[in-house]
């Protein structure tokens, strides 16, 4: 995530009006703004995968999946981040005319080197915040791994890690597939 960060406050409306015409985009943490780096090929391709595995499997379902170019704003948390595939199930997301969703369900990020650990450590706990949000995905763009954190009926995020040979699960949204296929041109796999 972190390529550069502001030296000042920016208020939410004045990010989100800056946002529409700037050429990058940068992500929104409490008044700090923060450059997105560019993506390996590798990245865009899984992000690629899952979105349209999800598209086609989600197809009349009544949820829509998004692709990076779509924030998912934090309400209690005043966040806006730009998820590699973020999916919607909520009416007031299909409707409202902004240019991020409020109600994810399922959150997937591919990670890098760069954002590995931000998006294991602070932007997973801004994600948390969320109510409506039931699985985080992690997947490892340089080796097949992807790890699924589910909240659970008490509220506890339970990790389901899924490795070479495995069927993923992504219980929010009744997808499963080959974990092979979310890999698919994109590294080589034995």
């Amino acid at each position: 995530m972190v390529a550069s960060e502001s030296d000042t406050y920016v208020s939410p409306e004045d990010y989100l009006a800056a946002e529409k015409v700037s050429p990058i985009k940068h992500e929104y943490r409490q008044g700090e703004i923060y450059a997105m780096a560019g993506a390996s090929k590798a990245h865009v391709i899984i992000s690629g995968n899952v979105f349209a595995l999800l598209r086609n499997h989600l197809r009349g379902s009544g949820c829509i999946p998004y692709m990076a170019d779509m924030k998912v704003m934090l309400d209690t948390s005043n966040f806006y981040y730009y998820p590699d595939v973020a999916v919607s199930c909520d009416e007031r997301d299909k409707n409202a005319g902004e240019d991020f969703i409020r109600y994810p369900r399922l959150i997937v990020e591919v990670l890098s080197q760069t954002t590995a650990a931000f998006d294991r450590g602070d932007k997973f706990a801004d994600y948390r915040t969320s109510e409506s949000l039931q699985e985080y995905v992690l997947i490892n763009q340089e080796r097949v791994s992807v790890e699924c954190f589910r909240r659970n009926a008490e509220g506890f995020w339970v990790l389901y890690p899924y490795t070479q040979g495995q069927e993923v699960q992504f219980a929010s949204v009744s997808f499963s597939c080959a974990i092979e296929i979310l890999y698919e041109d994109a590294i080589e796999i034995a």
